[in-house]
């Protein structure tokens, strides 16, 4: 499963992803990126053990319809899957641990059609 936690920053927004980005969870990321209406997305990849072909899919979508993604801290193996899919020509990714401090509280996202506020 997919946990995606959502928090804003001065810079746009910060999705925090754990778990792994497959096939029926990519869109937890869709529905995340268009509730907030920003166009510069920082995607902190910390977190994920993987990405499938429809994880990848999702992220080119995103880009694609004009969302700016900054991947940062991606693991070795997403790294090395970017990097096979040639997506790390594409995408800006950073290795650094420096995620923007979020302003407002933090809205964990699980399925598509489910809010729940951090802490809550």
């Amino acid at each position: 499963m997919l946990t995606v936690t959502v928090k804003e920053s001065d810079n746009g927004v910060v999705l925090q992803c754990k778990g792994r980005i497959v096939r029926g969870d990519e869109t937890t990321i869709l529905c995340a990126v268009f509730r907030r209406k920003e166009r510069n997305v920082i995607l902190d990849l910390s977190g994920v053990d993987t990405i499938d072909a429809a994880g990848i899919g999702s992220l080119v979508s995103l880009q694609a319809s004009g969302i700016y993604l900054t991947l940062v801290n991606p693991t070795e193996h997403v790294r090395e899957l970017l990097r096979v899919t040639q997506l790390d020509s594409i995408f800006e990714i950073s290795q650094s641990a420096a995620v923007p401090e979020a302003i407002e509280e933090s809205i964990t996202l699980k399925p598509c059609a489910t809010v729940a506020r951090a802490g809550a």
